[in-house]
């Protein structure tokens, strides 16, 4: 998850204040001491400009990873690194799974970690929404053995080093710049995590020898405009209402081109409004509950023909299984050292509950749930990016990944709201794992 904050400006040319000066009358009696202040200003000059280039102490030959609260020595973050990626047994999976801090990187982390498998995660802990949920995150992970490294997945140098350090089997790749409406106020930071990050990604990758297979997070975004329902892996994607959804699109054409180039396993996953604890703070579902219980005034979109907006909420929990199913049932990369040896798999499956509900029904779930009458104002779908509805088509998954949510709207609302009182409440006990 990255943002361009995160990148370094370019530093500008020293410019003093002002110009060195001297009158022409006082020329004749002063000309010894201007050489001799010139001088000193020289020699103090190229003093300042020697000490600038040259370290203050002598550079240290190993670069330093960090891991959130403080920088460790590489030699001791290899250590922790293969020990988060050892898989228990040699028929286990070697995954490196990006965003690992975020909402889904968590789940999956742990899912594959208590299964056996061997698991390195990889965030950069960005400011979209509080970084506070998501250090509580790594908190849990690193109780279950995972290690994050903190860093971007646009430090192509940070990336090669951890493909030099342990040899992946499979790249679960969640990091991105979530958020639709966001776009709108910081659209570079969609380019520069879901496109650059992306390439970056699949550039290291490609070189690997072995090649990892690569699972990744779309969205159900990319239908965009589609008014077929349910929406299906056929239907047409290049109509994309928002430039997250644009961005989405885009790493779909980039994952087809990398995988007939270069021979990569490539697996897409088109998540719909996944919802549940340890959530997205941006999320309506999420912030619904806080502003309800605060005695605020909710927001509820309604469409053009006054009906109310609604969304294929999907639990967790089932987005956790088809992850693992697509990572389980995905082959092997066909290339070696960047070079293609063969045809290699590539699938896009939509991943979501095949059950739309208005959000006007997830209020008054949610107000059951409270014990809480919500206040709300109803208004017009504003031109922001979002879409009147979203139903998916899992029938592909199902087929091909044993995909089967079992968890419907209300049941997962009680859990996240059970989550959220206990981690919101200053409790302790902050975890629902």
């Amino acid at each position: 998850m990255s943002h361009l904050d995160n990148i370094p400006s370019t530093p500008g040319k020293h410019k003093p204040d002002k110009a060195f000066r001297f009158h022409s009358s006082a020329a004749s009696s002063s000309l010894s001491k201007l050489t001799l202040y010139s001088t000193l200003f020289l020699s103090v000059l190229l003093i300042f400009l020697l000490l600038l280039s040259s370290p203050s102490s002598p550079p240290s030959p190993r670069r330093h990873l960090s891991t959130g609260s403080h920088h460790t020595p590489l030699s001791l973050s290899h250590k922790l690194i293969r020990k988060s990626a050892r898989p228990r047994s040699t028929t286990g999976h070697t995954v490196l799974v990006t965003g690992a801090a975020g909402f889904v990187g968590t789940h999956v982390s742990l899912a594959l970690k208590r299964r056996g498998d061997g698991v390195l995660g990889l965030d950069n802990f960005n400011h979209y929404y509080d970084p506070t949920l998501k250090r509580a995150r790594q908190k849990i992970l690193e109780k279950a053995g995972v290690f994050i490294v903190e860093g971007d997945i646009n430090d192509k140098g940070l990336l090669q080093q951890l493909f030099d350090a342990v040899l992946f089997t499979h790249v679960m790749h969640l990091a991105a710049q979530a958020g639709v409406r966001y776009a709108m106020q910081n659209p570079g930071s969609y380019v520069h995590s879901n496109i650059a990050g992306f390439v970056n990604l699949l550039e290291v990758s490609k070189s690997a020898n072995p090649q990892p297979a690569i699972i990744w997070a779309s969205s159900s975004s990319v239908y965009g405009l589609n008014s077929k329902v349910p929406f299906s892996e056929k239907d047409r994607t290049d109509q994309p209402a928002s430039l997250y959804a644009a961005t989405k699109k885009a790493g779909e054409e980039i994952a087809h081109t990398y995988n007939h180039i270069y021979g990569l396993s490539i697996t897409g996953l088109r998540f719909f409004t996944v919802y549940g604890p340890w959530g997205r703070p941006d999320m309506a579902y999420f912030f619904f509950t806080k502003d309800i219980m605060k005695g605020k005034t909710i927001t509820v979109y309604e469409s053009p023909d006054k009906g109310s907006v609604a969304r294929d909420f999907t639990y967790i929990d089932d987005i956790v299984k088809g992850c693992l199913g697509a990572l389980d049932t995905a082959k092997k990369s066909t290339g070696s050292g960047g070079k293609k040896r063969g045809p290699a798999q590539l699938r896009i499956f939509n991943l979501g509950n095949t059950s739309p509900v208005p959000v006007s029904r997830l209020v008054s779930i949610l107000e059951k749930i409270l014990k809480v009458k919500a206040k709300k104002k109803v208004v017009p779908l504003p031109r922001n990016g979002d879409v009147e509805f979203t139903h998916a088509n899992i029938t592909l998954a199902m087929t091909e990944l044993g995909y089967k949510p079992t968890t419907d709207l209300e049941a997962g609302l009680k859990k996240f709201v059970r989550w959220y009182l206990s981690f919101y409440s200053g409790s302790k006990k902050k975890s629902s794992w």
